[in-house]
């Protein structure tokens, strides 16, 4: 086991006595707060040699950064439960038959979401629901009743926007009434996602589905043929937009910061040949040693009752090595050899932004990890959404705000080179004008277009809406008014929002 420096335990000490005393954070926050620093003092793992002068840095140095999961894992980062054995098995370990009825059926799907753990703490992914709910509809009112219901207890109990759930590609009644009351409700959890395919999701239930995201920002809407080509049928879409498979989930995300790598190399050459590739491996051994120990010696797969009964299996499970910041490093590159373009607006930007994509695809095909027999021993590509505390660094390989195309199509033609390479997640979020809601079957056309050619994952909202999306996750800007002026809110992912808001600029993205 490794020392902690006196320095980071005084840091660590200093973090805790703040938020004991915080007055914006509930008891809830400060408790969640408090375990994950606790954790981050138990060192356990085998770094490799020169993780600790890219991790355990300054943000404004750091190259590689766990997304704050400690270092002695407990659990995988993300599981994803078979609620559909659930709903049709019970499960012996809470004592719960299968349900029988609407009211049943909701009841003890929030009574299991209660114990689904993650690096949050709480369900990164709570089912298809409109699926799950669907055949325990008999009467259409009562049902309505149920899920309003089972939407609102949610919302208030489980306090982080990255739950989330998906509905389709076939329309239902449930989906139907879940998109109905999402307008109603207009919370911020869960997240939600239509996983829409032309010729199996009916226009009629897409067009719901955009009536909805435009009052709301909820759902989203994924590419169902692309992510099942990718992913197979059993797959799902969990947290922000990762595309990870039922019955297992991933292990641990870990980011590369490109940006900050970009600027230790001397040129374009000597980033591609040697910066690079040289924190790739340092990451990807930092990640196979996370894995190693959550497998071999967590105890999680061999105790926790979802791997006992079959809910999960760990033979599903892969990791997500994850990246943010292209258009910075793209920029930062092109500085660096006197050249003027931009990322986003600039052929040869863009081009080099592809080339470097080919790197990372190339070396992550090329490294196997024997626990991630989901993917073929192999990690899972994923755009990570950004921090809170992430300044000028662009979620994945978004265009940064305030500097996308003026034309719509073309920004999507960006989008296209780019979201080939995630089959674990990327997103693009555009907040719309107002005279969409008197022609959705504009976004719809947009929609059907944009997947055709191969984009993966879209959100909208409409530009004036109370709840928008951040970056892979939702919040409502009266919520951070509030926390901005010093109040509680309920779920920690708002302190996110307003982090999101004054250092990434989230609020002033183009409108479209």
């Amino acid at each position: 086991m490794r020392q902690i420096t006196m320095e980071r335990l005084e840091n660590t000490r200093k973090e805790m006595l703040e938020t004991v005393k915080s007055p914006t954070l509930t008891h809830e926050q400060k408790v969640a707060v408090m375990a994950n620093l606790a954790d981050s003092l138990l060192e356990v793992l085998d770094y490799p040699d020169g993780l600790e002068e890219r991790l355990f840095v300054p943000f404004e140095e750091q190259q590689i950064c766990d997304l704050g999961e400690g270092h002695a894992p407990l659990r995988p980062r993300y599981i994803v439960p078979d609620y559909e054995k659930f709903m049709k098995e019970g499960c012996k370990f809470l004592q719960l038959q299968a349900p029988t009825d609407i009211w049943e059926a909701v009841h003890y799907l929030l009574i299991f979401y209660k114990h689904v753990p993650s690096v949050t703490n709480y369900p990164v992914y709570i089912g298809n629901i409109d699926y799950l709910l669907d055949p325990f509809i008999k009467e259409e009112k009562e049902a309505k009743k149920a899920i309003r219901f089972f939407l609102l207890h949610i919302d208030r109990t489980i306090l982080d926007s990255f739950c989330h759930a998906n509905i389709g590609p076939k329309a239902t009644k449930a989906g139907y009434i879940i998109l109905e009351l999402e307008k109603e409700l207009q919370n911020a959890v869960p997240n939600l996602t239509l996983k829409y395919e032309e010729g199996v999701t009916p226009d009629e239930f897409a067009l719901a589905a955009i009536n909805s995201c435009l009052s709301c920002a909820s759902p989203s809407f994924a590419n169902h043929k692309m992510f099942s080509k990718e992913l197979g049928e059993q797959y799902v879409i969990a947290s922000c937009y990762n595309g990870l498979l039922i019955g297992g989930g991933s292990y641990t995300l870990t980011r590369l910061i490109l940006g900050h790598i970009a600027k230790a190399a001397e040129s374009i050459k000597d980033f591609k040949e040697n910066v690079l590739p040289n924190v790739m491996e340092i990451m990807a051994e930092y990640m196979d040693e996370r894995i190693r120990f959550i497998v071999e010696e967590s105890g999680f797969f061999e105790h926790n009752f979802l791997a006992k009964e079959g809910f999960i299996h760990r033979e599903r499970f892969s990791a997500m090595f994850g990246l943010v910041g292209l258009a910075e490093c793209v920029n930062t590159l092109f500085e660096k050899e006197g050249k003027k373009g931009r990322f986003g607006s600039c052929k040869e930007a863009d081009d080099l932004g592809v080339e470097i994509m080919e790197l990372i695809d190339n070396f992550n095909q090329k490294h196997h990890n024997k626990y991630c027999e989901g993917t073929q021993q192999h990690f899972l590509l994923h755009a990570q959404v950004g921090l809170a505390s992430d300044t000028n660094s662009s979620p994945g390989c978004r265009i940064p705000i305030g500097e996308e195309p003026e034309n719509f199509i073309e920004h999507l033609k960006h989008c296209e080179r780019f979201h080939k390479y995630f089959p674990s997640g990327i997103g693009d979020i555009f907040p719309i004008d107002t005279t969409v809601n008197r022609n959705t079957e504009y976004l719809l056309d947009i929609i059907k277009g944009a997947f055709v050619n191969q984009i993966r994952y879209l959100s909208f909202y409409e530009k004036n809406s109370d709840v928008i999306r951040v970056t892979g996750y939702l919040v409502k800007r009266s919520e951070m008014e509030k926390l901005d002026s010093g109040k509680n809110v309920l779920q920690d992912t708002t302190a996110l929002g307003l982090g999101a808001a004054k250092n990434g600029h989230i609020l002033e993205r183009k409108v479209r």
